[in-house]
């Protein structure tokens, strides 16, 4: 009977210690309004983005769904207006995975609405291929589309007071590196047909959102723009869907039982896109709507500026 109550003691144990650390969830308690202020959020018909979309409409911002299925992201517009009331949910369609989409994209933008006031980059993805352009999907959807989009938009958000960028990373981005041979040599940071292989790739791309985040940041300095990176916590969402039926096994249960659930995903996001007051800190990573240390090569400075140029280069802005 004592080991077994042992075994117990030690399981709660661990349990209460994964709530607390790496599972651990927040709550934005800000009350800021967003009424006038225009919105673009990527992926922003499921997960995370849906429910970050869905708070900023109830607190009156115009929010601009930047998505690349139609159809998934009109259920969600609809969805968000009956909940919240709001008329003020459009779609726009960006995909992410084509160069030539994101500047499509920007440009009908640029044309139709007259201002914007917070970009947040919450697409993202965990599979093997190729983009349109022939880059890794990870790193191009994740990272190269990204970067592309916040450049291309960034006059547009210095025109306004107060802009911001808030790219959602992982905490993944601490077993992410960056070998830019053979990124420029083949156009990804990992590929392979293994499930473990393209979350490696995914671990790399998220790398690439944190040094992103570092040097935008930098050159930012002496505008109105600031930026953010966010680790959203370990939180249930589609991003797991081109895993394995095997490894989906494995997960669910440990999803339904420690992971959290897109609402409380998308709190640290919200911090970084309503919290008066945290100018200072762009550039900064939050998890738990706190600020927290990244380590060394999630500020590196040199791989930092490398990966910004490279990234104009294969982007084709210079």
């Amino acid at each position: 009977m004592l080991p077994l109550l042992v075994a117990a003691g030690v399981v709660v144990a661990v349990y209460i210690l994964l709530v607390k650390t790496i599972f651990k969830s927040s709550k934005f308690k800000g009350n800021a309004a967003m009424a006038g202020k225009t919105v673009i959020v990527t992926g922003g018909n499921t997960g995370i983005g849906k429910a970050t979309a869905l708070e900023l409409a109830r607190r009156g911002a115009r929010v601009i769904m930047a998505c690349r299925n139609q159809e998934k992201a009109e259920l969600a517009i609809s969805d968000i207006k009956r909940e919240t009331g709001s008329t003020d949910v459009v779609y726009m369609q960006l995909d992410l995975g084509s160069l030539q989409a994101v500047r499509s994209f920007t440009e009908t933008f640029l044309k139709t609405e007259a201002r914007l006031d917070l970009l947040i980059n919450n697409a993202g993805l965990v599979a093997d291929g190729r983009t349109a352009d022939g880059f890794g999907i990870e790193f191009g959807v994740n990272h190269l589309g990204h970067f592309l989009l916040t450049c291309l938009l960034l006059d547009r958000l210095k025109e306004g007071t107060g802009g911001r960028v808030v790219t959602l990373g992982s905490m993944a981005y601490r077993w992410g590196n960056i070998d830019f041979d053979a990124l420029i040599t083949n156009k990804h940071l990992g590929t392979g047909r293994y499930s473990w292989q393209f979350f490696h790739a995914y671990c790399n791309s998220k790398l690439c959102n944190v040094l992103f985040n570092h040097e935008l940041a930098k050159r930012l300095k002496g505008t109105n723009v600031t930026c953010y990176s966010v680790h959203p916590g370990v939180v249930k969402t589609e991003l797991s869907r081109n895993c394995s039926l095997w490894q989906r096994f494995i997960i669910e249960p440990i999803a339904r039982l420690l992971f959290l659930d897109p609402e409380s995903g998308a709190q640290t996001t919200l911090h970084c896109a309503l919290q008066e007051g945290i100018e200072p800190l762009s550039g900064r990573y939050f998890f738990c709507c706190a600020p927290q240390d990244v380590v060394a090569k999630g500020k590196d400075d040199a791989v930092a500026k490398k990966l910004w140029e490279v990234s104009e280069r294969l982007s084709g802005l210079f």
